[in-house]
């Protein structure tokens, strides 16, 4: 095909097909969005959940039951922040919105020392603002943007610095047991996202109070493992496969299965027995 503006279509046609495919078979293996669903979308300004924001838009008009979107996003008053673009973006969508300013920029900087990862309070102070605006909303679902990718760094994470085998459910309550969190883009790569919001040129916003800390861990697991699927491709879906795989008698973890009480039935020792006994018979 000579035409490259019909071959970029063709390819976009073929990358949008399979992300939608991707994001209504998870919705469906965990039962993400049901009839009557009010779905928040939290919307950063990010490459993530812009693509899953125009996703859910497309399968709202497709998919078998009805549902209400509505696009949030949080203004935490970072210096140079470019207000008018998200607004501008999402009225020219005609998709419901909202903003919510709170300076959680200036409790972020205010208790960590400079130099150390800010990433971890932000993302409580963000969550506990986005929890408390759903519960006064109505919304039933909270979908992030979390991919497959982010996925399994957290995974890893865990593993190497936190001595914990978990990493993030595509569906969650959450700790106090009044919203549901969703991560619709759980099956989807972060370069299939990458080429996606190429072709649609979102108005990306950098995060600027985190996104300078070069040397943060989840940077390096991002770093191993894309190494990993350029040196063995299909590693990381083999990964992730494992993940929804599990058998708790094949680990170690005494709290999610019973090593202590492990024993033998009854049944199986008269199994045992009579066995024996036969053998020995045969033996005379």
């Amino acid at each position: 095909m000579s035409d490259p503006k019909q071959k970029a279509k063709i390819q976009f046609n073929k990358l949008q097909k399979r992300l939608r495919h991707s994001v209504g078979d998870a919705i469906a293996d965990y039962n993400m969005i049901e009839d009557g669903d009010k779905v928040m979308v939290c919307l950063s300004g990010g490459k993530d959940s812009f693509t899953l924001l125009d996703v859910l838009m497309n399968l709202q008009k497709t998919a078998p039951v009805t549902f209400e979107l509505i696009a949030v996003n949080l203004d935490q008053k970072q210096p140079g922040f470019p207000e008018h673009v998200l607004p501008a973006y999402l009225e020219s969508l005609g998709v419901p919105y909202h903003i919510i300013e709170k300076d959680t920029y200036s409790v972020v900087k205010r208790v960590i020392p400079e130099g150390n990862t800010t990433c971890g309070l932000c993302s409580r102070l963000r969550r506990g603002t986005l929890y408390g605006y759903a519960e006064a909303n109505g919304i039933t679902k909270i979908a992030l943007g979390h991919h497959r990718d982010d996925i399994l760094e957290t995974f890893f994470l865990n593993i190497f610095y936190g001595g914990k085998l978990k990493a993030m459910p595509p569906k969650l309550l959450s700790d106090d047991k009044k919203n549901i969190v969703i991560r619709p883009l759980a099956y989807m790569r972060e370069k299939d996202i990458e080429r996606y919001a190429a072709f649609r040129d979102y108005p990306i916003i950098p995060c600027n109070l985190c996104g300078s800390q070069a040397n943060l861990q989840r940077q390096a697991m991002k770093v191993m493992l894309k190494s990993w699927d350029k040196q063995f491709p299909g590693r990381l879906e083999t990964i992730f496969t494992s993940l929804q795989n599990v058998a708790p008698s094949q680990l170690a973890d005494r709290q999610i299965f019973d090593f202590v009480g492990l024993m033998r039935s009854q049944q199986a020792e008269d199994q045992t027995v009579s066995l024996d006994a036969g053998l020995d018979v045969l033996a005379l």
